[in-house]
């Protein structure tokens, strides 16, 4: 393994650009005590245009040799002939199979529905309704126009995701939970239902409460997240728990976001972290927004990496963490989390926690 961490940097629009731009600071050698090489690629709106989108492919060709990313939010034009979303390419050209997504406590916050313990939404990161072909059928605008959508899905994603959502359940000590609407659809939703189940079988060790996904909703908010919980889901099922899984502890930019790649074994060969909402461009240039996501995304990448043995990475990104959350639980919070402190200043007062828990972990001869 080399000396250097590589980390491809995926640059983005309007505010989501600026985040990713505070966030990076928190990667500093002199923050985080780490050699680090950050392969930047300019992906805003303007670029994939004028690339035909060739950026965006370049970008997941990089991340698939260096292993790691992370990425700003970027804009997506609402043309059936403009260049779309980047996540869709860079999820099929890196082989994402998965997207985890993790709501937690945030100290100070009162989250919604007396939730204290963290939630998992383990989704699929390829297939389902976003991959999937549409037309019509008919006279434009008549009352019998009809329209048409294929959709797909394939065994080896429902089986990743299924594998996962248990592996992170053990590692969080909680209960995998919810599931597809696998009574209305026992063909296409039910695949995932099976694979499920075959997954629960492996591990028996991990108490497993498969429920329909409108009674998964209805659980969230009515007591059933007693414990940490993991919930598997279909593509567009996890996009939608997503955006309420992260506003009950407080806001969408509290956690961040992570697309894997594996191989055959599930080890992880990609893992590419971002925020999980939007480029926000009503807060461009204000300093206002919550940077939260993608500190922590920064966190999650060295996570990833420390988990293949790069040596100082899990340290590293124990320190980003803790100091995030620390950070909130003493009271710097942005306006969305009732504060008044901005991007600039939350992002400062991470940095010297950072440092500080580094350089204290060093005296002590700490590993962790």
């Amino acid at each position: 393994m080399s000396d250097r961490l590589t980390i491809v940097v995926l640059e983005g629009d309007q505010t989501g650009q600026e985040l990713l731009e505070q966030a990076l600071r928190v990667l500093a050698p002199d923050v985080v005590g780490l050699p680090l090489d950050l392969q930047r690629f300019d992906l805003s709106l303007a670029r994939r245009r004028a690339t035909g989108n060739a950026v965006v492919r370049e970008a997941a060709a990089a991340m698939r040799v260096a292993g790691y990313g992370i990425k700003a939010a970027t804009v997506t034009p609402e043309g059936s002939d403009d260049v779309g979303s980047p996540n869709r390419i860079l999820r099929e050209d890196v082989g994402g199979r998965v997207i985890i997504r993790t709501g937690r406590r945030i100290p100070g916050i009162t989250p919604v529905a007396g939730v204290h313990h963290p939630i998992s939404v383990v989704r699929m990161a390829v297939e389902d309704a976003y991959g999937a072909e549409q037309w019509r059928e008919g006279e434009p605008g008549a009352p019998d126009e009809v329209a048409l959508r294929t959709e797909r899905i394939t065994r080896s994603t429902c089986r990743a995701v299924a594998e996962y959502a248990f592996r992170q359940a053990r590692n969080m000590g909680g209960r995998v939970y919810g599931g597809p609407k696998w009574t209305v659809s026992p063909i296409y939703e039910g695949m995932l239902k099976e694979e499920m189940d075959a997954a629960a079988a492996r591990h028996p060790e991990v108490p497993y409460q498969p429920v329909l996904i409108d009674a998964t909703y209805a659980g969230l908010i009515t007591g059933a997240a007693d414990v940490p919980l993991v919930i598997p889901a279909l593509n567009r099922d996890g996009d939608c728990l997503s955006d309420l899984v992260m506003p009950m502890f407080g806001s969408i930019a509290g956690a961040e976001s992570v697309l894997l790649a594996f191989d055959a074994d599930l080890r992880t060969q990609v893992a590419m972290a971002e925020a999980p909402h939007g480029t926000a461009p009503a807060l461009e240039g204000k300093d206002v927004a919550n940077p939260m996501a993608m500190l922590l995304a920064c966190g999650a990448v060295l996570h990833y990496a420390g988990l293949a043995g790069f040596v100082g990475a899990d340290r590293a990104s124990r320190a980003i963490y803790e100091s995030v959350l620390e950070a909130t639980g003493a009271g710097t919070r942005t306006p969305d989390l009732g504060g008044h402190d901005g991007t600039t200043s939350f992002t400062d007062a991470v940095i010297e926690r950072v440092r500080t828990k580094i350089d204290v972990w060093s005296s002590l001869g700490s590993t962790v």
